[in-house]
C-alpha cells in the first residue's frame, strides 16, 4: 500500500476515534429480547501508554464495536510490567460486563512463561470474548546503522558482538521476546533496553539513542514512512500484503516467525449474555470494510474468530506455543 494511501486511512481513523459514540437505549440480547445491556459506557482497559501500537489497535477495533454496541467504549490505559498492572486490574473489577481488557499475546500467552508470579491468573480470572487481529513485527534499525539488509546486519552484529543495543516496549513484551528469538536464531549477541511502552522506545531509535528493535507494524512503521529508521524485514512466513516490498526474516532464517494477536476478554464470571452481545458487537464491527482497511494500514490483519468458545481453545493453544518460545529465548523476569 503507498504510503499516501496508508497516511489517509490513518488520518480517517484518527478523526473517526476523536469522536466517540455514546448512544443509550434497549438493546436487542439474544432470542431478539429487548435487555438493558449495556445501559451505560463500557470501560476497555489498554494495558499499553497511549499512542503505542497496541492502545492503537485496540481504539481501531473499539470504534466499529461502540457503534454496535450503543454506548462509549472508554479507554482507559493502564501501562506497565508487559502488561500485566491492566490486566490485573481488569481481573479485579466487577464481573457485570462493565470492564473489558484489550489482552493480547504478551498478557495471555508471554507473561505466565516469563515471570515467576503474576499477579492474576491467565485462564482462571478472565473469559474469553473475542479474537481481533493477527499482527506481524518488523526489523528496523536507526537510519544510520550502516547495513541495508538482514544479513548484513547479522554480520555486523557478529562483528560487534555486545556493542549493538535493541529497543523493546517492555521487559516480557512480544517486541522483547522475539529480539531474543533473534538473538538465538542468528547467533549474535545484542544488548536489550527496555522502555515503557511502545511509543517511547520507538522515539529513542528514530533518535538514534538505541540501534534497532524488532517491533509491531503499527507502533514502528510511521517512522519508517517518516524517515526516522529502516526496516529490514517482516516476521512473517510469507511478505505481508501491505508491505511487499519486505523480505521474511525466515528467508534468512528458516523458521523464524513471530505474529502477535490481540482481542477482548472479561473478568470471569461475567453473564454469558454479556459475552455474547460484546461477541457479537465486536465481530460485527470487524466486517465494516474501513475497519478493515484502517486496521491493515497499522500491519494487522483481521482475524475474528466464530464464538468466545473459539478464542478460548485458541487461547489456550498459544499459552503453549508463547511457553516454549520464552523458555528457548531464555528470557526470564526476576
Amino acid at each position: 500500500m503507498p504510503a499516501a494511501s496508508r497516511r489517509r486511512l490513518l488520518g480517517a481513523g484518527a478523526a473517526l476515534l476523536a469522536t466517540p459514540v455514546s448512544g443509550r437505549g434497549a438493546l436487542a440480547q439474544g432470542g431478539g429480547q429487548a435487555g438493558a445491556y449495556p445501559d451505560r459506557p463500557v470501560k476497555l482497559i489498554v494495558p499499553f501508554p497511549p499512542g503505542g501500537g497496541g492502545d492503537t489497535l485496540a481504539r481501531l477495533a473499539a470504534q466499529p464495536a461502540q457503534e454496535v454496541l450503543g454506548q462509549t467504549l472508554v479507554i482507559d490505559n493502564r501501562a506497565g510490567a508487559g502488561g500485566n498492572l491492566g490486566a490485573e486490574a481488569a481481573a479485579r473489577s466487577p464481573a457485570d460486563g462493565y470492564t473489558l481488557l484489550y489482552g493480547t499475546n504478551g498478557t495471555h500467552g508471554i507473561n505466565e512463561a516469563l515471570y515467576p508470579r503474576l499477579p492474576f491468573r491467565p485462564d482462571a480470572d478472565f473469559s474469553p470474548v473475542a479474537a481481533l487481529t493477527r499482527i506481524a513485527l518488523v526489523l528496523v534499525v536507526r537510519k544510520d546503522l550502516p547495513v541495508e539488509s538482514v544479513p548484513e546486519l547479522i554480520r555486523y552484529l557478529k562483528a560487534h558482538p555486545g556493542k549493538v543495543t535493541y529497543a523493546s516496549a517492555g521487559n516480557g513484551t512480544t517486541g522483547h521476546i522475539a529480539a531474543e528469538m533473534f538473538r538465538v536464531a542468528a547467533g549474535v549477541e545484542i544488548v536489550h533496553v527496555p522502555y515503557r511502552g511502545n511509543a517511547p522506545a520507538m522515539t529513542d531509535l528514530g533518535g538514534g539513542r538505541v540501534d534497532m528493535a524488532i517491533d509491531l507494524i503499527p507502533a514502528a512503521y510511521p517512522l519508517v514512512e517518516g524517515g526516522l529508521i529502516r526496516a529490514l524485514g517482516v516476521t512473517s512466513p510469507q511478505p505481508l500484503p501491505s508491505l511487499p516490498q519486505l523480505p521474511t526474516l525466515a528467508s534468512v532464517l528458516p523458521g523464524f516467525e513471530v505474529a502477535a494477536w490481540d482481542g477482548i476478554f472479561v473478568p470471569a464470571g461475567t453473564p454469558e449474555p454479556a459475552i455474547r452481545r460484546l461477541n457479537a458487537a465486536f465481530r460485527e464491527g470487524l466486517r465494516k470494510p474501513d475497519t478493515v482497511d484502517r486496521l491493515r494500514a497499522r500491519g494487522a490483519e483481521v482475524a475474528p474468530l466464530e464464538s468466545p468458545q473459539d478464542f478460548a481453545g485458541f487461547v489456550a493453544a498459544e499459552r503453549g506455543k508463547w511457553a516454549a518460545a520464552v523458555k528457548a529465548s531464555g528470557a526470564r523476569m526476576g
